[in-house]
């Protein structure tokens, strides 16, 4: 199938996966003073995404980028699936031989946090530099925790962009409404969590109801992101823009694809929040049951929604 969208690459669907997934949950252990604000907690984000991009340019590939991670880190990782922690994730980076000999550097171009001020999201470009002294145009997409009063990054995945001029002008930020004190009620976790997972299932759920670009525009919110392809310079932003773009040019109607979440990472404000699971390729009809089937994709998706009772729409993927 020609130009796949761009979350459901067939040439990633064939490769093989043998995947462990973690199962995560929020585990607030910072108090927040109450004179922070919304936009000072941001701004906190942003400047550890870029206090790590400085540091990470003085030295190479993978203790620049590990140094951020969680010890529980998931990653997307060719031939592997997710990398789940630390040393898995180094072991994925290390793989690449050019990583042992070169750096990497980026800049964030819009952040958002939860309402306890414990989870966040970043995302920007990113470029490696190679020992020959040449550059390759990256984009990357992290999901923060905030623990011991430092933020780390608890999912992360980086892919490859076309060369072009971008700019790095900051979007405006996902921002709760207020700060809210981080909460250890269980039950109320749980719930979150499971409502969380239910909203990926539904987005699959419609995705073969009414098709794939319809299920991306209802899903997504006005400023969601998609990181787009290769041949993509920028992000795709708009959940308009990225129904259209994952069924441009498809000769689909249907979804071909379904997907869930196994495990998710969830603020106890119950208002952001990443989903991590596999997409699967459709049995086509009429074939056989003992035809070979595409081993499943890794994905992991962030979402969020205005207030704990709004509807969870995702926010960048």
């Amino acid at each position: 199938m020609a130009h796949l969208p761009r979350r459901f690459r067939l040439s990633s669907l064939i490769a093989a996966i043998m995947v462990g997934v973690m199962s995560a949950a929020c585990n607030p252990s910072t108090s927040l003073p109450s004179s922070q604000s919304p936009q000072d907690l941001v701004d906190e984000l942003l400047a550890a995404d870029r206090a790590a991009s400085g540091a990470s340019a003085a030295t190479t590939v993978v203790p620049g980028l590990t140094a951020m991670f969680t010890q529980d880190v998931v990653m997307p990782a060719p031939g592997v699936g997710f990398a789940q922690g630390l040393a898995a994730a180094a072991d994925a980076l290390s793989a690449n031989a050019d990583n042992a000999s070169a750096s990497v550097d980026w800049t964030p171009i819009r952040g958002g946090v939860s309402a306890d001020g414990l989870h966040g999201f970043t995302f920007g470009f990113m470029t490696l530099h190679l020992s020959d002294g040449s550059t390759t145009p990256l984009k990357y997409l992290a999901y923060w925790v905030k623990r011991d009063g430092r933020w780390q990054v608890a999912a992360y995945k980086r892919r490859r962009r076309a060369p072009g001029d971008v700019s790095p002008a900051l979007m405006a930020a996902a921002l709760p409404a207020q700060v809210v004190p981080a909460s250890t009620d269980r039950p109320a976790l749980d719930a979150i969590e499971q409502g969380l997972v239910a909203a990926e299932q539904g987005f699959s759920d419609d995705a073969q109801r009414i098709g794939l670009g319809p299920a991306f525009a209802k899903h997504g919110s006005a400023d969601a992101m998609n990181m787009g392809g290769p041949d993509d310079a920028a992000f795709v932003i708009g959940a308009d823009a990225i129904s259209r773009s994952v069924t441009e040019g498809q000769p689909f109607d249907a979804s071909p694809f379904n997907w869930s979440a196994e495990s998710v990472i969830v603020a106890s404000s119950g208002d952001l929040g990443v989903t991590i699971g596999y997409i699967r390729l459709n049995q086509a009809p009429g074939a056989s049951a003992e035809d070979p089937v595409p081993e499943p994709f890794p994905f992991f998706t962030i979402w969020r929604r205005e207030n704990p009772t709004a509807p969870w729409r995702y926010v960048a993927e």
